[in-house]
């Protein structure tokens, strides 16, 4: 991490554990605030936990705080389309926190079809002494009112509440793959598998369709939207990748619906590379701006790209996430690993760049020096200043005391969502059930 990916520097801090694994404990998004103070985690069970970054101890300054439990509440239930016979997943896809205007924070999450807007508030003082209400709340009878108090605040134990203040359902006919909110801090976008929606947050029953990519005979559909996201400062652009391995940046004062793309980012297929799998696994599964808004980085299978805005026909770089596992496709197809949806991330400066991959491992890769790293999330990195060490994949031949043979990874462990910090060195990892936050110590102590 930081300048030259130095894994020596990387401690960890904070991890959430149960000895087994249940269905709806598998966490299924990671988003840290504008401040990176809060991090909110989303699971299959419908539920949102938000960590609060501590303050530094007096006593060790140089000791970052640690994140701990701020509040959990139930988020999504399941529920049930009567008239598709359906039954509608409580799992969290995703959630996007809104930029701080006040005391408050603000968060969005969505699960296959319903997104909501929470308010997130703390409460240290409570009103005392009401004219017309006992200590209990109950309403006194006027004639037992003699005299007019001013009623005070009285301090309390902190109390954190939250609220949901708008729910905005019934517009997606197909399951909600991303949530963007843009930089006009007014509107966000929902993406489904053929269309994309904008609404006001402060308007609930109506929306606009920007994208609508759903062919008129169902039969001829060729690609869906896989993920999609504004630009980080021109409010009127925004990025959407299919299942064809391609990226459209479209520009909202064009036209009303953005069926026409202002850009179109795609690399030629090579025909050497051309297999049973190629589409499958050219596919892209996240795509994100740069803190810069100037590249894109976008993930497939085996591959993340980074693309220049100015670039259409090629990414500027590209970096093998696991290259090992092109001969074993065969086997992910029919597991059906082939299909996962890795994310991806920047660090705060744009120059590294994390994925995931199996066997509980992430990777780096360093945009400057060109290094790149494979690191492990697993109990015996969990340990408090514990120092991740560097994990290597061999394929045959020769083998080091440390490798793991390609033949023996888990693909049962796999970590699909990543976060970083939006300007620290710290990085939020899911891996099943457990939550890892690791940090580097010494890029910590330089700031």
């Amino acid at each position: 991490m930081g300048e030259d990916i130095d894994t020596r520097k990387i401690n960890h801090s904070f991890l959430r554990d149960h000895n087994y694994v249940t269905e709806a404990d598998i966490i299924s998004t990671v988003e840290f605030n504008q401040t990176g103070e809060l991090l909110a985690t989303g699971d299959k069970g419908g539920r949102v936990v938000i960590f609060q970054r501590e303050p530094e101890s007096k006593n060790e300054p140089h000791c970052q705080g640690e994140y701990n439990v701020y509040s959990t509440f139930q988020s999504h239930e399941p529920e049930f389309d009567y008239l598709k016979s359906l039954e509608i997943e409580e799992k969290i896809n995703k959630i996007r926190w809104l930029p701080q205007q006040n005391a408050a924070h603000f968060l969005l999450s969505t699960n296959d079809k319903t997104i909501k807007l929470w308010k997130v508030s703390e409460r240290d003082k409570r009103p005392e002494g009401y004219n017309l209400k006992d200590e209990e709340g109950r309403l006194k009878g006027l004639s037992t009112v003699t005299s007019l108090q001013v009623p005070v605040l009285m301090p309390m134990d902190l109390m954190v509440e939250v609220s949901p203040r708008r729910i905005f359902a019934n517009a997606h006919t197909y399951h909600v793959n991303s949530i963007s909110v843009n930089s006009d801090c007014e509107t966000y976008m929902s993406a489904d598998d053929l269309r994309i929606n904008l609404w006001h947050l402060g308007i609930t029953d109506r929306s606009f369709n920007i994208v609508d990519i759903k062919p008129a005979n169902m039969e001829e559909l060729t690609e869906v939207i896989t993920a999609a996201e504004f630009h980080p400062d021109h409010c009127n652009l925004f990025v959407y990748s299919s299942s064809k391995g391609t990226l459209r940046l479209c520009d909202m004062r064009a036209s009303a619906l953005c069926d026409k793309h202002s850009k179109l980012f795609e690399e030629p297929e090579d025909p050497s590379n051309r297999s049973f799998f190629s589409e499958i696994i050219s596919s892209i599964s996240d795509v994100k701006f740069s803190h810069s808004g100037r590249y894109l980085l976008t993930r497939d299978y085996l591959t993340v790209n980074v693309w220049d805005l100015n670039m259409e026909n090629k990414p500027i770089e590209t970096y093998q996430v696991h290259d090992y596992l092109r001969s074993k496709l065969c086997s992910l197809y029919e597991n059906d690993c082939i299909f996962d949806k890795f994310e991806c991330a920047w660090n705060g400066t744009d120059s590294v760049i994390m994925t995931g991959a199996y066997n509980n491992f992430f990777r780096m890769f360093d945009r400057n020096t060109k290094r790149d790293v494979t690191l492990e999330a697993s109990r015996e990195s969990s340990k408090p200043r514990a120092v991740l060490k560097p994990r290597r994949v061999c394929t045959g031949g020769k083998r080091r005391k440390d490798d793991i043979s390609v033949d023996s990874l888990d693909f049962t462990k796999k970590i699909l969502h990543t976060a970083w910090h939006p300007a620290e060195n710290i990085i939020a990892i899911a891996a099943t059930n457990n939550l890892y936050i690791f940090q580097d110590k010494v890029s910590s102590e330089m700031h």
